[in-house]
């Protein structure tokens, strides 16, 4: 038998291209860091320690899944695996298998801001529609150009370190050695990278999920850097996110606590307002001068106009999106339909029947129409109109001169503002019309001739958000002399809140959710912001509420005129958590078990954790957070979302 030799054994080349592809992991997972540490404020390096560490073993988990077929290849006990064509074809697995995995990992250091969560195969579905994606793709190459460098030279690291060893052999010359020698190391092998695959070994070990990435992060945003994206992407292969909850027994149980089904007791008579709702892109309750001290030396409010709204509306200082993306308001807003762990429209039971404020108008003689100066089809949002009953869709196609476009997601607002106001000066009262807009959104560009009434600011946002605003206003000044205005009531919320921030405060798990909604009726003498809570759920049955709407329907907000509702709260899911914000505090809730009571409104960075010292409330909430979740996932499920 000839002597073995360690230098080109075809094993030891296994375990150091696998070895290589941890390391380039964890590279990436410093680089998320870096490239978004804004976004994980008090990081120290005892922390960051325990998240790499327990990193690796989600790391070395889809590492073996992705390259299955590249080990196997390696470890069959056959001569002809040394041949020079066969290895060629074993390192060009390995390149694109891995190339995809590292790609993964890269993009979403730079789509995490707009998430606030490693990305899922709900992307795919998230822009399915898009028919501009090259264009989006290119802008974003561009902009974030270290990214791409950095990416190349990662690619370049992994195919000169994979060429660095030489694989020789056959080292051993007996075939019966050589036969049944690799045949016991393909069974040892095989059993280890099943072992790793899993995550552990025991009987208590299933395969590791999302979800096991919290007993590595000190702190639930630290989820995000435990994981990596292809695990995620893995993981949510096949697998219908949203199952049914059993934390109560019976369906009358758990409705006692919480019950969707809104049954209105107003005996006035209806009234037939028009309804106008704007949805505007990564407004952030951050950039608006009336929840922040306006008027104040430290800070200047970036929209004027909504200011001088909100001084005689119906708002509240604690508002909060149901989810960090776009399609997660439309169903919010439209629907009273939350997004819990996965985008309403990205999951399987997005076929499902339900109520809208299209269709229960509709029975009031109402027309509706939905506007979105995208390209048709844009997020699915035009599919999505139909399913809520719209009568009519706008978008980018309906609009005539294309030289408004902004070449990537738009009609520019101040000029598809104006459509919007044209158009509804041909309907038929009483409406309801929605509006979604687009400009102030990546890449942050405004039309050229408002770039010197609006300069760059410290974000690049920040122009976009005053361009908007005063889009806002020419747009009122128009409307208010049309005949149907005074008889209508404006609302305005944002989709989500902006990826960038600057105050720390909205850099938090509360933070991240914080948008404005509040409700404008010309003549109406409501007094600006008060101190409660809504979310964007109670959107729908409060419009509801002020048409004296008389009949059942399904909502998961509340009518926050109704003073007999006393349940003011919010839900949302972040970081694999839920999260309930009731009165004072912020419950978070990871499915089992209670990770976090904040009081959050005088705790505003959320640094202590209240939940072993307040046991009534995190029992209070967590029963609540509870029948809610048990109702949300069984009614999607069972396909039971109208009364």
């Amino acid at each position: 038998m000839r002597k073995f030799h360690w230098k080109g054994n075809i094993y030891l080349f296994l375990a150091g291209t696998l070895t290589l592809m941890m390391f380039l992991y964890m590279v990436c997972r410093v680089i998320f860091y870096f490239y978004n540490i804004s976004l994980f404020p008090d990081m120290t390096l005892e922390r960051f320690s325990q998240i790499a560490l327990g990193g690796m073993r989600f790391d070395l988990s889809v590492i073996l899944y992705l390259n299955s077929l590249f080990i196997l290849l390696l470890i069959i006990p056959f001569r002809f695996k040394f041949r020079p064509a066969y290895l060629r074809v074993v390192k060009w697995i390995y390149f694109i298998v891995n190339s995809i995995g590292l790609t993964a990992n890269i993009m979403d250091i730079a789509y995490y801001p707009f998430t606030m969560r490693r990305t899922t195969l709900s992307l795919f579905y998230e822009f399915e529609n898009e028919t501009n994606i090259s264009l989006i793709l290119f802008q974003s190459l561009f902009d974030h150009w270290k990214l791409v460098v950095i990416y190349i030279l990662i690619i370049i690291i992994m195919v000169k370190a994979y060429n660095f060893p030489v694989v020789t052999g056959p080292q051993i010359k007996s075939k019966i050695h050589f036969y049944l020698g690799g045949f016991v190391l393909m069974l040892v092998i095989t059993g280890l990278t099943v072992v790793g695959m899993r995550g552990g070994v025991g009987t208590r070990v299933f395969p590791i999920s999302i979800d096991n990435a919290a007993q590595y992060a000190p702190e639930t945003k630290d989820i995000t850097l435990v994981l990596n994206t292809p695990f995620s992407f893995l993981r949510t292969l096949g697998i219908p996110v949203i199952v049914k909850a059993n934390y109560f027994e019976t369906q009358e149980e758990v409705e006692k606590i919480f019950n969707p089904i809104q049954i209105p007791v107003n005996t006035s008579p209806f009234k037939p307002m028009n309804v106008v709702i704007f949805i505007l892109e990564s407004f952030s309750m951050e950039f608006i001068g009336s929840y922040n001290n306006l008027g104040t030396a430290n800070y200047k409010s970036l929209t004027p106009f909504l200011d001088s709204l909100i001084g005689n509306s119906k708002a509240f200082k604690y508002s909060f999106a149901s989810g960090t993306k776009s399609i997660e308001a439309m169903p919010s807003v439209v629907c009273s339909i939350p997004s819990i762990e996965i985008p309403y429209l990205s999951s399987h039971f997005s076929g499902n029947k339900i109520n809208s404020l299209p269709s229960l108008l509709r029975e009031k003689g109402y027309y509706s129409a939905f506007f979105h100066g995208a390209p048709n089809g844009s997020m699915g949002f035009q599919a999505f109109a139909n399913t809520c009953s719209f009568d009519d869709y706008f978008g980018k196609d309906e609009y005539d001169d294309i030289t408004d476009y902004d070449g990537i997601w738009g009609i520019w607002d101040d000029k598809f503002f104006q459509f919007f106001a044209d158009k509804l000066n041909t309907f038929k009262e009483p409406f309801y019309a929605n509006l979604f807009s687009v400009s102030s959104h990546h890449p942050f560009n405004i039309p050229k001739e408002f770039k010197a009434k609006f300069p760059e600011g410290e974000l690049p946002i920040y122009k976009c958000i005053s361009y908007t605003d005063y889009s806002l206003k020419i747009f009122f000044d128009k409307v208010s002399k049309m005949p149907w205005y005074n008889n209508t009531l404006f609302v305005f919320t944002a989709d989500h809140a902006a990826g960038e921030t600057q105050m720390p405060k909205y850099n938090t798990d509360w933070g991240h959710f914080a948008i404005p909604i509040f409700f404008y009726k010309p003549g109406e003498k409501w007094q600006g912001i008060e101190p409660e809570i809504i979310q964007q759920t109670d959107i729908m049955p409060t419009i509801l509420g002020q048409l004296n709407y008389d009949k059942p329907y399904l909502s998961f907000g509340r009518d926050i005129f109704d003073n007999t509702n006393k349940t003011h709260c919010a839900f949302n899911y972040l970081n694999h958590n839920y999260q309930l914000f009731r009165g004072n505090y912020l419950l978070k809730f990871d499915g089992k078990k209670t990770t976090g009571l904040y009081d959050f409104k005088n705790d505003e960075l959320l640094r202590t954790n209240l939940a072993n010292t307040l046991p009534d409330t995190v029992r209070s909430m967590s029963r609540y957070l509870k029948a809610l979740i048990q109702v949300y996932n069984g009614r999607m499920v069972d396909n039971n979302l109208v009364p």
